[in-house]
């Protein structure tokens, strides 16, 4: 009779672990929703870029994982390229182009065949850490890596459609004067001209003529975050004035930094501020002042572009459009 018991015992034990996975593996099917191959299509524009930042963690946490979907998800949306939005190396930056972080951090990481494309990097405060120079020289070294400058501008056209996406790329660590004065720790920062790039910055959005115009930095102009909050008052005071002069071409500013993803809008301004989150290792997020939404979720973006349409869609690490910021004419 005992031995009846234990029986009965361990087989409903045995059922209701069962029935544990198997309402386990409901909920899961039921979060998946976004992920399938079809569905990541119908994120596609006719203009469409990955945009990833705060990558570099010699593969460790996320990264691998996000790189391999990255690579996935390029199968179905055949990005033009990648916006890298700086930090693509913790924590001190490169020594120089043989630099072992390169593999470590980018060859061997985003080696998917479809991220086999063009990368266009801007510098974060990790990049300033070490030899900035050698991440500039690094687009002698390696086809992919199609860095112009410190800052630059890149178009891209969907003939066919008649769209055009101008991508204005901005080098924000020397804005900010917290690292032009620790000299010891960022060298470079303080050697480069802050008038002359916001008189580039400038010309560059005047005589912008395409569809639509979005302008990346790392660092942010609007975010909640734990730093230090003189990063953004001196983004506000020296870059935000030239984007409200052009306010009726720029849609987006897109910045890494926070490890988050946040969209944040203000009354009277329609540019939409977005921090893309971190591809590797995120942080928490909490709402501010103008918040829209936000995720301690890491991941990537994927910037998509029609006439009448502009889609920036927050993808988490499980292929999920957790929100999509839009503009529209």
């Amino acid at each position: 009779m005992r031995a009846n018991m234990i029986i009965k015992k361990e087989w409903g034990s045995k059922y209701c672990y069962r029935l544990l996975l198997s309402l386990l593996f409901a909920v899961c099917a039921l979060g998946i929703k976004g992920q399938t191959p079809a569905e990541w299509k119908a994120l596609k524009g006719d203009v469409n870029l990955f945009i990833a930042n705060d990558l570099g963690r010699n593969g460790y946490y996320d990264q691998k994982p996000i790189a391999e979907l990255m690579g996935n998800m390029a199968e179905e949306i055949g990005p033009e390229a990648v916006i890298a939005a700086g930090d693509v190396h913790h924590f001190d930056g490169v020594a120089s182009v043989n630099d072992p972080l390169w593999l470590t951090n980018y060859e061997l990481i985003y080696a998917h065949p479809e991220l086999m494309i063009s990368w266009y990097p801007v510098l974060g405060n990790h990049e300033y850490r070490g030899n900035t120079q050698a991440v500039l020289d690094y687009a002698k070294v390696s086809r992919r890596w199609q860095m112009e400058g410190r800052y630059y501008s890149k178009v891209f056209v969907d003939e066919k459609k008649g769209v055009s996406v101008r991508m204005v790329l901005i080098d924000t660590t020397p804005l900010i004067d917290k690292y032009r004065q620790e000299t010891d720790k960022y060298p470079d920062a303080c050697k480069q001209d802050v008038e002359e790039q916001l008189r580039w910055l400038d010309a560059t959005l005047q005589s912008a003529q395409e569809d639509w115009v979005v302008v990346v930095g790392h660092h942010p102009i609007y975010a909640e975050t734990k730093k230090e909050i003189a990063e953004q008052e001196a983004m506000q005071q020296r870059v935000l004035p030239i984007l409200h002069r052009y306010q009726k071409k720029v849609a987006m500013y897109v910045c890494g930094h926070i490890h988050n993803f946040q969209y944040i809008t203000r009354p009277s301004d329609p540019i939409a501020y977005v921090v893309n989150s971190a591809g590797a290792l995120s942080r928490k997020v909490k709402a501010t002042e103008g918040t829209q939404f936000c995720s301690p979720a890491t991941g990537f973006a994927v910037l998509s572009a029609t006439k009448q349409e502009l889609c920036l869609h927050m993808i988490d690490k499980e292929g999920k459009a957790l929100y999509s910021v839009k503009q529209t004419r």
